[in-house]
């Protein structure tokens, strides 16, 4: 780690002296510029050899309906990481709805493959440790993008890490396949997110004279309001349908 920091301070972008340009450069938060600009060239070069690629191949053999299953199920998988950082916000009514959608969804909906919960009234919402921290007041840091992980900063890298400990999938045991099935629905968790995703990055490559600032604004503008959402979330602990009995 502490050589991975040197090697960053040595690719931080000085300050500019232009009090517009460095209004600019504090707004971006960006000071490892130079290294992210390579990092987010190098995944693009990824994306259009290999990962944008699968992603196309997944959609033409897929179906739709069957991509949203899948994708049901890897929300369903997630949901325990959302409850515990909800409680960790102090959002008890946030983290009521994650685990009812949790206990629906894993069972009558099977396992997430049928979004059961949404049909009874609780609505899927995000939550991770990065924007818990948030919540706490913990400043975001510098923006960092990761090769092929994409746009991040210190705070969500530290989340994520703390994510990957609060995921209970990952204390299965080996034996009855559990350990494959952890393997099999990361595995095409991602490639359904990025299937997800891919014609709008390609719009963004196309449209864009500055993919990289484009997509550095746009994840940063995301993180923020999200991050504003759960603040301002100051619902009561009882769900709406029992004040309607």
């Amino acid at each position: 780690m502490a050589l991975g920091l040197l090697g960053l301070a040595s690719c931080a972008t000085p300050p500019p002296k232009d009090p517009d340009a460095l209004a600019e450069y504090k707004e971006a938060n960006d000071r490892y510029e130079k290294l992210n600009r390579k990092n987010f060239d190098l995944t693009m070069w990824a994306n259009k050899y290999t990962l944008r690629p699968v992603a196309k191949a997944y959609i033409w053999a897929v179906p739709r309906p069957l991509r949203n299953s899948i994708g049901g199920l890897y929300q369903t998988m997630n949901e325990p990481v959302v409850f515990f950082n909800d409680v960790g916000a102090g959002k008890p009514r946030r983290a009521g709805d994650a685990f009812v959608r949790w206990c629906i969804n894993m069972t009558v909906g099977i396992g997430g493959l049928i979004d059961v919960a949404n049909y009874a009234g609780y609505k899927h919402h995000d939550n991770d440790a990065g924007l818990t921290l948030a919540t706490w007041g913990v400043p975001s840091g510098p923006y960092l993008f990761l090769p092929v992980l994409g746009p991040s900063s210190f705070r969500d890298g530290v989340g994520y890490g703390i994510d990957v400990g609060l995921s209970p999938w990952n204390y299965v045991p080996r034996g009855y396949g559990l350990l494959t099935f952890n393997w099999a629905y990361n595995i095409m968790g991602t490639i359904n997110g990025m299937a997800t995703n891919v014609d709008a990055l390609d719009q963004v490559m196309k449209d864009s004279l500055d993919p990289y600032a484009t997509i550095r604004s746009a994840y940063q503008q995301q993180r923020k309001a999200m991050a504003e959402n759960i603040k301002n979330d100051h619902r009561a602990t009882v769900p709406d349908w029992y004040h309607n009995r």
